[in-house]
């Protein structure tokens, strides 16, 4: 039982996090972000989340890229 709960847990970390624990967590923190915003103001502030990825997106291929040479 404790191996089949250990599976489970492996499998969402890694379907989560990845490769990139620094996106994963990018992600998590502009959710909050976007959150905490959308209740202190009237604005619409979607465009926080899509700032932010387009950000994270070239970063992470750069990383990538980078520890492979």
């Amino acid at each position: 039982m404790i191996g089949t709960i250990r599976a489970f847990g492996a499998f969402w970390y890694d379907f989560i996090v990845g490769d990139d624990w620094v996106v994963a967590l990018g992600v998590l923190l502009v959710l909050a972000i976007t959150y905490a915003v959308s209740r202190i103001t009237d604005a619409p502030v979607w465009w926080i989340v899509v700032v932010t990825v387009a950000i994270l997106l070239p970063l992470s291929v750069f990383r990538a890229t980078r520890d492979r040479r």
